[in-house]
């Protein structure tokens, strides 16, 4: 499983630095097909981890900050690093006996769900990968060159 998040770690640096050729108007527009922005993208993909992570460790899942403190691709890589230190240190103390540990969350409905700790992280994994398509597609939208998505010679695997 780590692999796997390193993976889409890597990819959402290679992301960051894509963006940086980017003027911030194309960033920040809004696209079809998706939640948004590339930006919020980002953003998204970065506050959708963070905040199952807390979960997974017993925190109490953080407010989502509104995109518009964020919006700005500096902001972003900022906000993603900062959420990183403490997602990649439960990431890589991760065992075999957490997977089936469950986390119950409740909708605002008030019903209540219980959810496999390896499902949600698995599920964390898929979120990105999803969004790293949109914002593929995107990309040619705006006729660049996407970010590779190729999982082989990234130097994950030895």
């Amino acid at each position: 499983m780590l692999k796997l998040f390193e993976y889409n770690w890597q990819v959402r640096a290679d992301w960051f630095t894509w963006c940086e050729t980017v003027p911030e108007e194309e960033l920040l527009e809004k696209r079809g097909g998706g939640i948004g922005s590339i930006l919020y993208t980002l953003f998204h993909i970065v506050e959708v981890e963070y905040s199952w992570i807390c979960g997974l460790q017993g925190k109490s899942e953080p407010e989502e900050p509104p995109f518009e403190a964020y919006a700005s691709l500096s902001k972003v890589k900022a906000l993603s690093s900062q959420y990183h230190r403490e997602v990649e240190s439960f990431v890589t103390s991760w065992t075999d006996e957490m997977e089936e540990l469950k986390l119950a969350e409740t909708d605002s409905n008030g019903e209540t769900f219980s959810f496999k700790y390896g499902e949600i992280m698995r599920h964390v994994i898929a979120h990105e990968i999803h969004h790293i398509g949109q914002l593929s597609v995107w990309s040619r939208e705006i006729g660049r060159k996407p970010v590779t998505a190729n999982l082989i010679d990234r130097g994950l695997f030895g």
